[in-house]
């Protein structure tokens, strides 16, 4: 039987990378899927469970910034592929601590693909016998882009003006992706995703916080006015681009994923709780609405975001399955269940 080739995904226990790993497993039994992981608060092994047994996955915890490691898990697995989610990512904890956030994002991205290049390649555009379709694709976000005005999109062509510290380590690493691919001629793609929610997100972000306060009571925190503007992408609508660009996409390009649903926070909250109210009343009949408070505005907090996936549609005929009314009732029933779960 031929011998199954190594993907590394790294931050497989982490949101997105959650979602996909199970995708992957899934879709490419022929694939040996190797997630690492360093398990930090954002990591979380419940999310993998239905991976638990599959005969083409394998979980690895480590630090992507320790070369070491690094060096040792690609000797071991001979990976033909990594797909590179680990990062640091909540902004407000970049304001608070971005040491972590430059270490994770900018130097792990550096160890990953200094690993790869070796790996792979002799020398600058000198790839080794075997490893001629060997890809490091590495995902990344629209915040390196900064902020739109009320009109317009980011495009892959948008010049970069991060505004976070966050947003800052990660425009650092989409630029050492771009210069491996310049600099050594290695097999590399970038994506710019939107902002994304469905199942098993940390309990910090947006969505699964307004429905954990309000199944608790507890009041709804809105930054400013509530009007800053996102474009939402369904998670898996996200993992299905991520493999159309791992196989289809072009070397050394950049490709934005974005879902054509643009919302205010103020309209996702009200949203959410006009889901809850329908799915799970309030004793009393009050509305959810009512647990909405507003506080003062967090720093350099961008005003809109919106991506145009224009190029991913048209070259690698990507459409998301989702739209936001479908897939945020997709979402909500999902955190429904868990948390009744956990209460029962």
């Amino acid at each position: 039987m031929a011998e199954k080739q190594a993907i590394l995904v790294t931050g497989g226990a982490g949101f997105i990378g959650a979602n996909f790993v199970p995708y992957m497993i899934h879709k490419y039994p022929d694939y040996l899927i190797v997630n690492l992981d360093k398990l930090t608060y954002a990591g979380n092994l419940d999310n993998l469970e239905d991976c638990f047994g599959a005969d083409n996955y394998v979980f690895v915890r480590g630090d992507i910034c320790d070369e070491n490691f690094i060096n040792q898990l690609f000797k071991k697995y001979d990976f033909h592929g990594v797909i590179h989610f680990a990062a640091e990512s909540h902004v407000d904890n970049s304001i608070s601590g971005p040491r972590a956030f430059v270490e994770t994002n900018v130097l792990g991205t550096f160890t990953l693909l200094d690993a790869a290049r070796k790996h792979w390649m002799n020398a600058p555009f000198e790839v080794k016998k075997g490893y001629e379709n060997a890809r490091f694709h590495h995902i990344s976000t629209d915040e390196v882009y900064g902020s739109l005005g009320e009109t317009g999109y980011f495009e892959e062509t948008t010049p970069y003006a991060p505004n976070s510290p966050y947003s800052a380590s990660k425009a650092s690493s989409d630029f050492l992706v771009r210069a491996y691919f310049h600099t050594y001629g290695m097999n590399v793609t970038t994506s710019n995703c939107s902002n994304n929610y469905g199942p098993k997100q940390h309990p910090e972000k947006l969505i699964p916080k307004i429905i954990d306060n309000c199944l608790n009571l507890k009041s709804i925190p809105i930054y400013g006015d509530g009007k800053n503007i996102r474009d939402w992408l369904y998670v898996l609508d996200h993992c299905k681009a991520i493999d159309l660009i791992f196989h289809q996409g072009k070397s050394g390009e950049t490709y934005n994923i974005g879902g054509h649903n643009e919302r205010t926070n103020l309209q996702i909250v009200d949203k959410i709780c006009s889901l809850l109210d329908e799915k799970m009343p309030r004793a009393g009949g009050q509305s959810y609405k009512n647990l909405i408070t507003f506080v003062k505005d967090r720093a350099g907090h961008d005003r809109r975001y919106a991506i145009n996936a224009d190029k991913l549609v048209h070259d690698l005929k990507w459409q998301p399955d989702e739209n936001f009314d479908t897939g945020i009732v997709k979402t909500v029933d999902w955190y429904l269940k868990k948390y009744c779960k956990k209460a029962a």
